[in-house]
């Protein structure tokens, strides 16, 4: 073994004395070792250059572009400063080493962890809930794209193609900040109808312009096809989604438009809506809480606003009730539907409780006979009257035209409708030029009529005459056929309910007409309903624009038949919120409608 020596002869005075003489030929300690220091470079951690975009297209998982949507696979790591302004749905530009780009929109967020750990731990856990936060840096933030165009520039105009091209792994992925590169993207018209603002979560997506929104618009040119407006619209929502706020807005932009038609002519839109709830006249009178400022914002984007003079209130006359309309000062027109309007739509007094055999009882035999021994100017009473001849029951019986049951049957169904025809008041025949008016906005409240029967057998009637004179190749009434219009119809479900019975298959038969042949004709509907799952499907497919404000009804939503990733949002949608679903004008889109009305709208 080693001799250590004897440890306790030693003295500190021998070691300060080393380290006195140490300190002496190189400096002091603290000195040393800041001049050691001085020896090394510093690491800047942080790369070289300006950050731009939100991340970079990843390939950790592959990169694909596919022609099935399901199969394609497009994933983007987003920086930590830019994760907290990240959203679902917002759309974003991938680049291209050409100059092309690729729009897309963000489907999903994930977090995946940057090292392997376990975080869920007792201690992972308590010292996460110690923390002020999390260091983003430890963790993946990944974003799902949905690829949806290609731009590309086609001399000074920028055009859009079906995505088929895969991106370089990095590529810097920016967000879509530029309005002609989104309107483009989404294929949406540069001019049109105003619909409202494109928006993704509620949030109104901003731009760098002037406005900085994103104005959607409804085609409404001869270029590409026919205007939209002849295509057909269903506005669908729940009570207090904004329903008639919206349509008073979109009815408003249709005013005064021309469109032309067969013989060369433009003539301006004429609107016949249906109001159940007797809220479209005020559309006659200016908004009273229209600000200045909203009124400048309207001008700068080309919106109609303000009450428009050419309103006028058709308002059907019926036994036992008074229409009070102390809330607008739109013009007041009293009708009556005459009984000679039966003559061309039997289904009218037919109800719904006809099966096929009195229904061609009452088509075939007693209206062709009631017609030729009074003619054009019979009434409802007279046809009741003639009904109740004991000897016509009989002959009819002893010919074989109609058994005595159901002479009997159709008596007593076709009673009830007395209320109806031939009033105290002009019939709408001779009110054509005043019903339908180049420019003209015509309301025909219902809401003073308390039978429901009563009601639809009155829109039903006025709805017929314009679609069989729209439709027709001999019209009695060339002002119809020769003016361009809007069929409006609030609570739509209520008249064109798909039902076995004879005046449901009427009904539906001749609004189906009326939609297929909309286009050619210049015929549009408009029809607005909160059970959208209830319009017959042969009307519910000839729509092409669909607007679907907040709905809470499962089946409701699954009707409006809407792509399932705005299908999702619908139940969370807030008051002028919507999705727009028109396959002939842009992609499905988010919306946020005006939030003022631009006429009057409400009883205050």
């Amino acid at each position: 073994m080693s001799d250590l020596g004897d440890f306790t002869d030693f003295d500190g005075e021998d070691a300060a004395d080393d380290e006195a003489s140490a300190t002496s030929s190189t400096g002091t300690a603290d000195e040393t070792v800041a001049e050691s220091d001085d020896g090394f470079e510093d690491i800047d951690v942080d790369p070289v250059g300006a950050d731009s975009g939100l991340g970079v297209l990843s390939a950790a998982d592959g990169l694909r572009i596919s022609e099935e949507a399901d199969e394609c696979r497009l994933r983007a790591y987003v920086t930590a400063a830019n994760r907290s302004a990240v959203r679902i749905g917002k759309y974003l530009l991938v680049p291209y080493p050409d100059g092309e780009r690729l729009f897309c929109r963000i489907s999903a967020l994930e977090y995946a962890q940057e090292f392997r750990a376990d975080d869920a731990t007792e201690i992972h856990a308590r010292r996460a809930m110690r923390q002020q936060g999390i260091d983003e840096q430890d963790f993946k933030f990944m974003a799902e794209l949905d690829p949806v165009a290609v731009l590309y520039q086609d001399g000074d105009e920028l055009k859009r193609r079906m995505t088929d091209r895969v991106p370089k792994p990095e590529t810097v992925v920016r967000e879509a900040t530029d309005k002609s590169e989104i309107k483009t993207g989404l294929k949406i018209p540069e001019d049109g109808v105003f619909l409202g603002h494109l928006s993704v979560g509620g949030e109104k997506v901003k731009t760098s312009a002037e406005p900085p929104t994103i104005d959607y618009r409804l085609k409404d040119n001869y270029d590409d096809g026919d205007p939209l407006v002849f295509r057909h619209t269903l506005v669908a929502g729940g009570t207090g989604s904004g329903k008639t706020h919206s349509s008073k807005n979109v009815l408003r932009q249709y005013l005064g438009r021309t469109y032309e038609m067969t013989d060369g002519r433009s003539p301006e839109l004429a609107v016949v809506q249906f109001d159940p709830q007797d809220e479209y006249a005020q559309m006659h009178d200016d908004n009273p809480k229209l600000t200045d400022e909203f009124a400048r914002r309207c001008e700068r984007e080309g919106l109609a606003y303000g009450g428009y003079d050419d309103t006028i209130a058709f308002v059907p006359k019926v036994a036992g009730t008074e229409y009070n309309a102390s809330h607008h000062r739109a013009e007041q027109v009293e009708f009556t539907i005459p009984f000679s309007l039966v003559y061309e739509n039997p289904w009218l007094i037919a109800g719904s409780s006809l099966n096929d055999n009195q229904y061609g009882a009452l088509v075939n035999t007693f209206l062709k006979r009631f017609k030729r021994e009074y003619g054009e100017s019979g009434t409802y009473d007279q046809f009741l009257t003639f009904l109740d001849d004991p000897a016509l029951k009989e002959e009819l019986h002893e010919a074989g035209d109609v058994h005595e049951a159901t002479f009997d049957a159709v008596k007593r169904r076709v009673r009830g409708f007395g209320a109806v025809f031939d009033q105290d008041a002009r019939p709408i025949t001779d009110q054509i030029s005043q019903l339908v008016r180049d420019g003209g906005l015509t309301v025909i409240p219902t809401y003073h009529i308390t039978d429901s029967r009563t009601a639809s057998t009155i829109v039903l009637a006025v709805s017929s005459l314009l679609i069989d004179q729209k439709l027709s190749n001999d019209p009695r009434y060339d002002r119809i056929k020769e003016t361009p219009l809007v069929l409006g119809m609030d609570e739509a479900h209520n008249f064109l309910t798909d039902a076995d019975s004879v005046q449901a298959r009427k009904v539906i038969g001749k609004f189906t007409e009326a939609a297929k042949q909309g286009r050619k004709e210049r015929l549009g509907l408009y029809l607005i309903t909160q059970d959208p799952q209830d319009i017959a499907d042969p009307v519910f497919k000839q729509i092409n624009t669909t607007m679907v404000l907040n709905l809470g009804d499962e089946d409701a939503i699954k009707a409006v038949n809407i792509p399932s990733n705005l299908e999702s949002k619908v139940p969370y949608m807030e008051k002028g919120q919507r999705v727009v679903y028109s396959p002939d004008n842009s992609e499905p889109v988010e919306l946020i409608g005006l939030s003022t009305c631009v006429t009057r709208h409400g009883r205050d």
